[in-house]
């Protein structure tokens, strides 16, 4: 009897963007890539951490190269992926919040959260999912959503609007790429403490009403996300497209 062989979590000779790589949930998904065997890019707007990262990667016998750029400018995004051979992994990572009551948002937070984490994600998905294409390589987008993807929250309506339109971003550009034997799908993570978010712990009765409602009892740490990110990435997921991983200690189960 010929047993069922279990798809490899391995990426060798796979070629793997990570945005906002520099730090927390981007520099995770770099290493991750990294160790089971794809040549990772990192990037961000500035050099100094993505060069350390993709130094430290090397050192450590994997495939990596800082480039810096900054996604929110579209023209030079579309330079970008002119210029190289095409990925077959996109983690589209770059993102930032503004957390404050909905009436003390001005019109430049607005577009501080929604430019960065909807308008740049889809341009560089779409300008990598082009490349995918006119080289006929096959490939997995991994975008980085939230449970505030799919729930709301106080203080939130900036991010909840930019990462609940992420979803539905994914999910058109699952059924556009479909043919083209690409995938797109999100990661829709709890609160997971980086140095982004780790100032927002100081606060305690923050810190105590974010585990009240992670049923599991504790905040998320980038390694709870690095798994999630190989098996979208690779032959595991190869039938998952549109869809959401969400990882949240049960928030979202309640």
């Amino acid at each position: 009897m010929m047993l069922p062989k279990t798809p490899s979590l391995r990426l060798d000779g796979r070629r793997a963007l990570v945005t906002g790589a520099g730090r927390g949930i981007g520099l995770a998904a770099a290493a991750a890539l990294a160790e089971a065997g794809a040549a990772v890019t990192l990037v961000a707007r500035t050099a100094g951490e993505i060069e350390a990262a993709a130094a430290e990667i090397v050192a450590q016998g994997g495939r990596a190269e800082a480039a810096t750029l900054d996604v929110s400018d579209l023209d030079a995004v579309d330079a970008f992926f002119a210029g190289r051979d095409a990925f077959h992994v996109l983690v589209n990572n770059a993102g930032t919040n503004r957390p404050k009551p909905m009436w003390d948002v001005t019109v430049e937070d607005y577009d501080a959260v929604l430019d960065l984490n909807v308008k740049s994600a889809f341009f560089v998905a779409r300008a990598c999912a082009k490349a995918m294409m006119a080289a006929s390589e096959r490939g997995s987008l991994i975008h980085m959503g939230s449970q505030m993807g799919h729930v709301g929250g106080p203080n939130r309506s900036l991010y909840c609007a930019s990462k609940w339109a992420l979803e539905g971003m994914s999910k058109a550009m699952a059924l556009d790429l479909a043919p083209h034997g690409i995938r797109s799908n999100t990661i829709a993570p709890t609160f997971i403490e980086t140095p982004l978010t780790r100032p927002y712990f100081e606060d305690e009765t923050f810190r105590a009403s974010v585990l009240a409602k992670i049923k599991l009892g504790r905040l998320g740490t980038v390694e709870d996300l690095m798994g999630t990110v190989l098996f979208l990435a690779g032959d595991a997921s190869a039938l998952m497209t549109g869809t959401s991983m969400i990882v949240d200690g049960g928030w979202t189960a309640d």
